[in-house]
């Protein structure tokens, strides 16, 4: 049993199991940011990391090439953008807990199909269902559902949530290659197919709440706002219904758009390619599972950093100062062949690579507000999913014709840079 459906003066409502068995004493939006965390740990961290660990293993299994295996995972991330921009106005209009639902299942299922393609066109057809059901399970809902949830409190609540990707990092990528070493790419396959399902579907269902006014409840844990805040989050703003055509005509949008599209596509890019690009330096893929694990370790420490001050900070300063660190640390591990040296800048990139996906949603929520978030975010998406799918593509084919990751990963570097000039221009309503 996952909920009941309690009849008052506002009609039907459903109040999930989790909500009459959790301590009330914790405010219930707390209680969505955990459930949070550990939906994003699995759809995030097997749906993003999980591409990481199937990537070279594919080619070694099927004799693909690099830019093979690549392109599926470029046409993963486009299509997932495009169900998240499909998606977004349903979400503000009904809330995502039915799309989490079956994106759930259709993720967990063509997570387990990667084991068994033979031909690449299968290949291609699993990463297809892989991203429908990822773009329904993960990022537009839960970050739609957070912003309602919290609007002072917005980026420590988001902190805690996102905490799950990376966690998916340090826990998911050793285990899938773990488990590849131990029974192939089908043992890890299936294994990592049926986690999601284990863990996402009571979350789901017997967790997550799209609103608080449906529990009674208030924004931000029930506390009142600041006595000084930043305009951006007062009620005019943050309640305001935009179109897509009239967000589209503003230049905070396209300094969005323009920015994220740029810095996911090198970020996933490097992010993808970084087990195969550090198998030949550190000896092993054991050990370069490992340090993308370091990657995904120092995005948890940054992010709960950035989450528990970004509330009282200029975002958009901030986001731009995550950039550049990103830049000049993809920059130097390319360039600087030192073992020890090459943890720490990993680690380094792990600290911006968290905090960049959730510093495009508290951008737009605080530009754009709540009640379009979904739909002005759906749009954000499918262009930065766009990027991410022509990231690992391009630095594949990169690679492919130059023998070696250096001159692609240097491109990505120049290219996040481009993209912190972008943000600049990004500024929130007077």
């Amino acid at each position: 049993m996952t909920g009941v459906e309690i009849q008052d003066q506002d009609g039907v409502r459903r109040v999930p199991l989790a909500a009459r068995v959790l301590p009330a004493r914790v405010h219930y939006g707390w209680w969505i940011a955990i459930g949070s965390l550990a939906l994003l740990l699995v759809t995030v961290g097997v749906g993003y990391y999980g591409l990481a660990v199937f990537l070279r293993p594919l080619q070694d299994d099927h004799g693909w090439s690099n830019g093979v295996v690549s392109g599926a995972t470029g046409l993963y991330f486009t299509i997932s953008g495009l169900t998240g921009a499909v998606i977004g106005p349903y979400i503000d209009r009904n809330g995502p807990l039915g799309l989490m639902t079956a994106g759930t299942v259709v993720l967990g299922a063509a997570v387990a199909a990667v084991g068994f393609v033979e031909t690449i066109w299968q290949l291609y057809l699993v990463y297809v269902l892989m991203a429908i059901g990822f773009g329904m399970a993960a990022s537009i809902g839960v970050n739609a559902m957070l912003a309602r949830w919290f609007i002072h409190k917005r980026a420590r609540a988001m902190s805690i949530a996102f905490t799950g990707v990376s966690l998916g990092g340090v826990v998911l990528a050793p285990l899938g290659t773990a488990l590849i070493d131990s029974g192939g790419i089908r043992l890890a396959a299936i294994g990592m197919g049926a986690l999601v399902v284990a863990v996402a579907m009571p979350i789901v269902r017997g967790l997550l709440v799209w609103d608080p006014a449906e529990l009674g409840l208030e924004p931000d844990a029930g506390a009142p706002p600041p006595a000084q805040t930043r305009g951006a989050l007062g009620h005019e703003v943050q309640h305001r219904v935009w179109r897509r055509a009239e967000a589209a005509r503003t230049v905070s949008f396209w300094a969005l758009l323009s920015g994220f599209i740029l810095v996911l596509l090198a970020q996933t890019g490097f992010l993808l390619h970084q087990i195969s690009f550090l198998e030949d330096r550190l000896g092993s893929r054991q050990t370069a599972s490992f340090a993308l694990s370091v990657t995904a370790l120092g995005s948890i420490l940054a992010r709960l950093a950035v989450g528990a001050v970004a509330d009282r900070l200029d975002k958009r300063w901030l986001t731009v100062a995550l950039f550049t660190i990103q830049a000049t640390s993809v920059l130097l591990v390319v360039h600087v062949e030192n073992v020890v040296l090459t943890y720490v800048l990993v680690l380094m990139v792990g600290f911006t690579i968290g905090n960049i996906y959730m510093m495009q949603t508290l951008l737009t929520s605080e530009i754009f507000g709540i009640v379009s978030l979904g739909t002005i975010l759906g749009m954000l998406s499918l262009s930065s999913q766009l990027g991410s799918g022509i990231g690992p593509a391009l630095i594949g084919l990169i690679e492919d014709r130059t023998g070696d990751y250096t001159a692609a990963f240097t491109l990505t570097a120049v290219i996040t840079y481009v993209a912190a000039a972008c943000i600049v221009l990004a500024r929130p309503p007077r």
